[in-house]
């Protein structure tokens, strides 16, 4: 694969030999090796080219003058010429002056040529044959040291090739000049992109869109909305696995914080506010771009050469605050930045996996792709995607769809004949690249249970065994229309809430919610007499001691209360019909007490929580089977 936009550092293969010995001593000849080196210096390099060979044409058996002629058509691009001048270069090794150090220079050259033209099996050939060649205090340098570490890389990588196969984005897509940094809803029904009709200054960026049609292809791309692109340059961007909320980069616009700037919007009853930008504790100064939401949108990450960072650009995050603002911008740390590149952040849906893209990490060359799996808030260390993911060029982002199956991406062709175009394109992504377990992505609506209205509810979808957040997102408040992503084997509730109404709460996997596509939720009004089953409260059996799965609801319970201050409500307990009659009575009520208990060690007053024991005189279901018991083991809260 070839990147957007190519990266050209001017570099110089160094030989390793450092004193100026020639292989010749034509004084005319050494001259003109000279005088190359000299417009070398003076960036000339068309000039120092045409010395060389004026060198080379002067004493045909001049080395030297081969290997710096080679290693100057690498830095400019030319690798069919700088491989036919080395072996040329090369035929003369036979020579009477020809020395162990020329065989090491020449090798050292192909070395780098195949490097760069991707054949890393001749690459790591010719590295083997020269490094016994090498001098000892050559091993020291940077420079065999860096070739060292990743001709080693490269051996353990030959072997474990993957197998992908590319296919372009059909028309409508990729009708424009320049399409890049594509981005999808977690269900994959739209597809978001940068679009640019040109490379030049008056050619600019703009975010565009376009979803999936009944027949599985893509409707014709349009501009996101009017609200977002502007006379200006918006691209780059993300949105929630939801589509709505977006962050995206743009550059230079009058309320810019430096260069390019990160903003935010929010689709709101359908539409798309005004967006904003983020502010000085998320922009700085300098370039900040290239956002990644995570799932939800409750984690930004991004890439930005600021001071005070490890490298030129770094992986930056900031954190979506309960009041809805961002904290400070933090560096992600050493273990992913190092002191070159890291750009293009990519948090994976299951927000457990980053991917990035560096020249820092040991690769194939270039910028390769990266990814670090999140354990309990730490990044472990980066994992090279391998090839053919990764090759010889710069590789700059992916984007992989929350089912796991496609990874989609950007590919720069250039043609003679014609401008560059860049065009989006995907592949299967390698099932040998763990990407966590899997998720299903469903969807559904909330509205109210009295008048059938659409509710902007928040659903939030919480792991029973420590309390954490996985995801939440909000129902739309004109269609009442949400999604949520549920991990395949996490233990979770989910948590349906809007101020003024009853809370829904269901446990995700007895409920069997993960495939229900259309799941309707009715919350109901706050009034007196309503009651809602308080779900996720477990007990061990025979036991009315509340076990620490059931924090997630007690607390969920204390900001109702808060909430609804004038709200009193009375705790009851409900059993199966296995025991006697009088022994579950008493087991209920303690265990309608133990809510009780907590509530008021957690500022509720006495007076506002009532609690009483049914026992297994109101079941909800018959008695009949195991499932239908547990579901008559119970707490409900209702309204006094």
């Amino acid at each position: 694969m070839r990147p957007v936009f190519l990266s050209f550092l001017l570099f110089f293969l160094c030989s390793y030999a450092f004193s100026q010995e020639f292989s010749i001593i034509d004084g005319r000849a050494t001259r003109f090796y000279k005088e190359g080196e000299e417009l070398i210096s003076q960036r000339k390099y068309p000039e120092a080219i045409e010395k060389f060979q004026d060198a080379i044409n002067r004493e045909g058996s001049f080395i030297e003058a081969y290997v710096k002629m080679s290693q100057l058509l690498i830095t400019m691009g030319d690798l069919e010429e700088a491989e036919r001048v080395a072996e040329s270069g090369r035929s003369r090794l036979s020579g009477k002056n020809a020395k162990p150090k020329h065989s090491a220079d020449i090798g050292w050259v192909f070395t780098n040529i195949y490097l760069k033209k991707g054949d890393f099996e001749k690459a790591l050939t010719e590295f083997e044959a020269v490094d016994p060649l090498l001098e000892d205090s050559f091993r020291t340098h940077m420079y065999y040291k860096e070739m060292k570490a990743q001709m080693d890389f490269i051996k353990s990588q030959l072997g474990n090739v993957m197998s992908i196969e590319i296919e372009i984005l059909e028309d409508p897509l990729n009708n424009f000049q320049l399409q890049y940094f594509p981005v999808l809803t977690a269900d994959g029904e739209q597809i978001l992109f940068t679009k640019r009709d040109g490379t030049g200054n008056f050619d600019k960026e703009d975010i565009f869109t376009a979803y999936m049609n009944p027949e599985g292809g893509w409707t014709l791309p349009q501009s996101i909305a009017e609200t977002i692109n502007s006379q200006y340059n918006e691209g780059t961007c993300s949105v929630t696995a939801d589509g709505n909320i977006l962050i995206y980069t743009s550059c230079d616009a009058p309320d810019s914080e430096g260069s390019c700037d990160l903003y935010i919007a929010y689709k709101v009853n359908g539409r798309w506010q005004r967006p904003k930008n983020m502010g000085k504790k998320v922009n700085s100064r300098y370039w900040d771009s290239q956002p990644s939401l995570s799932a939800d949108g409750r984690i930004l990450f991004f890439s930005s050469n600021r001071r005070g960072g490890l490298g030129g650009n770094d992986i930056y995050y900031s954190v979506r605050m309960p009041d809805g603002s961002w904290s400070d911008a933090k560096n992600l740390g050493e273990t992913v930045n190092t002191p070159k590149d890291e750009i293009s952040p990519f948090m994976f849906f299951n927000n457990e996996i980053l991917f990035f893209a560096s020249n820092g990490h040991m690769g194939f060359g270039g910028m390769d792709i990266f990814l670090t799996r999140v354990e309990e808030g730490e990044f472990h260390e980066p994992e090279n995607l391998g090839l053919p993911i990764n090759d010889q060029l710069d590789q700059v982002a992916l984007f992989i769809t929350a089912q796991k199956d496609y990874a989609y991406y950007t590919e720069l062709k250039s043609e003679h004949t014609e401008q560059d175009r860049s065009l989006l394109y995907r592949f299967k992504f390698p099932k040998e690249i763990y990407l966590g377990e899997n998720l299903t992505v469903t969807g559904g609506k909330v509205f109210n249970s009295k008048t059938g209205e659409p509710i902007d509810a928040t659903l939030s979808l919480i792991s029973l065994t420590n309390d954490s957040t996985l995801y939440e997102f909000k129902a739309d408040g004109k269609t009442g229309e949400f999604m949520m992503l549920y991990p395949e084997k996490s233990i979770s509730g989910l948590y349906v809430e809007k101020k003024g109404f009853l809370p829904k709460i269901f446990n995700v996997e007895r409920d069997k919610i993960q495939n229900v596509k259309d799941l309707e939720v009715q919350l109901t009004p706050v009034a007196s007499g309503e009651e809602f089953v308080f779900e996720n409260i477990f007990f061990d059996f025979d036991k009315y001691d509340l076990k620490s799965e059931s924090l997630t609801s007690l607390k969920r319970l204390v900001k109702f209360l808060n909430e609804n201050p004038n709200v009193n409500i009375l705790v009851t307990g409900h059993t199966d019909n296995v025991g006697s009659s009088s022994y579950n009575q008493t087991l209920s009520l303690q265990r309608a007490t133990s809510v009780q208990t907590y509530l008021i060690e957690n500022g509720m007053l006495p007076g506002r929580v009532l609690v009483e024991g049914k026992g297994d005189t109101v079941p909800m279901v018959p008695n009949t089977t195991l499932a239908n018991q547990a579901l008559n083991r119970r707490i409900t809260i209702k309204v006094l």
